[in-house]
């Protein structure tokens, strides 16, 4: 008897002691959890992971940031599954969610409006709104309250440049000129016509594929801004001279050779066949070769496209240092036959092109060097073309770079991927049968044969 009160008093204090084990274990496990959230994110887009461009601000930033996010409470579970990646970046990230109704005084104070939520970043002392609870607005709002200050991109027109109100899907320039403003940049149309006076509020100077020959006077307002220790993005297409004729633009080609660029009157074609993979024909040549420059540096991975392009050589100006920004492959050609919309590969001239280069001209004023990015083809940021893999990425490093902000150099957020499952009639017939019909079926049978064997 005492035996088995031995035996059973022996095996409650072990269950006792394994019950307190797993507890401790358990416990230990949620407080690592709580105190180190991480988490791994499984989709083919990364879409639950926060992209470069945001953690580098995050962990670059000298003070504390503080999100408050002003909503009713039954919204303050979705906004936690952004935030909570914020915080994991950097533990000066602090999240304050408030009930609009518990505190409607606060809430005026705050300068809350409906629609709800808003969304308040704050940074030192300044506190910026973003719109939206996206990873775009609220690392905008970030970047807005670090920078101060406004940046303005201006469009130059007047000589058939690619227009910013266009929004068709073709070479208009709409969807550049929105994915600017989302940048935390203004945009203004800057007309050259009739007198080609540059605002000093430019913080950038676009030119956007002139199809028209520039006048004296046009030229020498953007040679005098980069010159005087402005920034310009200066994008020259192919003179095609079939259907609607471009022009050659000799003066200010003669310019950008000054200053080490010297473009070429030619069409550059891919026959890599790396172009068939995306749909595209051999005019669309595709990058993946990109320079040590801080524009492409972070870029390697990703390809980007250029419709109908020149090429161009990198030389040596009196006052500038420039380098080249992306290449083709070796199998590429440029043809010089460009009065033929029928291309004959056997005359063009094979090997690698530069499409790209960004030079810095030196002003002799302290801080005060201008910038320049020279491209041959303005149709790669067109509505058609700007949505293609990398080539948002570049431009936008293009204008963080000519802006002097470099630290946002990086790969932005993605838009959502769709990922739909398309299927054919008989696809869905068989998935059909096979969750409806023959996967029940089998679970029946296996219980009826489980069964019989017990019997």
């Amino acid at each position: 008897m005492a035996t088995k009160k031995t035996r059973r008093a022996a095996n409650f204090a072990q269950a006792a002691i394994y019950t307190l084990i797993i507890v401790a274990i358990l416990g230990i496990l949620n407080f690592l959890a709580q105190r180190y959230n991480k988490s791994f994110d499984a989709t083919a887009n990364k879409k639950y992971t926060l992209s470069d461009q945001t953690a580098k601000v995050v962990k670059n930033m000298q003070g504390d940031l503080t999100i408050t996010y002003w909503d009713r409470p039954n919204g303050f579970p979705n906004a936690e599954d952004l935030f909570n990646r914020y915080k994991g970046l950097s533990p000066k990230v602090t999240v304050e969610y408030q009930d609009v109704d518990k505190k409607r005084t606060e809430a005026i104070a705050a300068g809350v409006k409906n629609p709800l939520p808003n969304i308040f970043v704050k940074v030192g002392n300044k506190t910026e709104l973003a719109k939206s609870l996206t990873e775009e607005e609220v690392t905008g709002a970030m970047v807005r309250a670090l920078k101060g200050g406004d940046r303005t991109v201006c469009f130059v027109n007047g000589y058939g440049e690619a227009s910013t109100t266009d929004t068709t899907a073709g070479d208009g320039l709409g969807n550049a000129k929105d994915l600017t403003e989302k940048n935390n940049y203004k945009t203004k149309v800057v007309p050259l016509i009739p007198k080609p006076d540059i605002p000093l509020d430019c913080t950038i100077l676009v030119v956007a594929g002139p199809k028209r020959n520039y006048l004296q006077p046009a030229v020498d307002a953007i040679k005098t801004y980069v010159e005087s220790g402005g920034r310009a993005l200066i994008m020259l297409d192919p003179p095609l001279k079939f259907k609607s004729e471009i022009d050659e633009n000799p003066e200010l080609v003669s310019v950008l050779d000054s200053w080490g660029v010297k473009l070429h009157k030619d069409l550059v074609l891919d026959l890599s066949g790396v172009g068939q993979l995306f749909g595209l024909g051999p005019e669309l040549p595709i990058v993946t070769k990109y320079e040590d420059h801080a524009i492409v540096r972070e870029m390697k991975d990703l390809p980007t496209g250029f419709p109908i392009v020149r090429s161009m050589e990198v030389t040596k100006g009196d006052k500038t240092m420039v380098s080249p920004l992306f290449s083709t492959t070796e199998n590429a050609v440029a043809t010089e036959d460009l009065k033929s919309p029928q291309i004959n590969v056997k005359t063009a001239k094979p090997g690698a092109r530069i499409l790209g280069a960004a030079g810095t001209y030196t002003t002799g004023k302290e801080n005060g060097n201008g910038r320049f990015v020279v491209v041959g083809t303005s149709r790669w940021i067109g509505n058609g073309f700007l949505s293609f893999n990398g080539n948002r990425d570049l431009y936008m490093n293009m204008l963080n770079w000519l802006s002097s902000d470099e630290d946002l150099i990086s790969i932005r957020p993605k838009d959502p991927e769709d990922r739909r499952l398309n299927m054919n009639p008989r696809q869905a017939t068989m998935v059909f049968y096979g969750s409806v019909v023959v996967l029940p079926l089998a679970i029946i049978i296996a219980g009826v044969g489980v069964w019989w064997r017990r019997r």
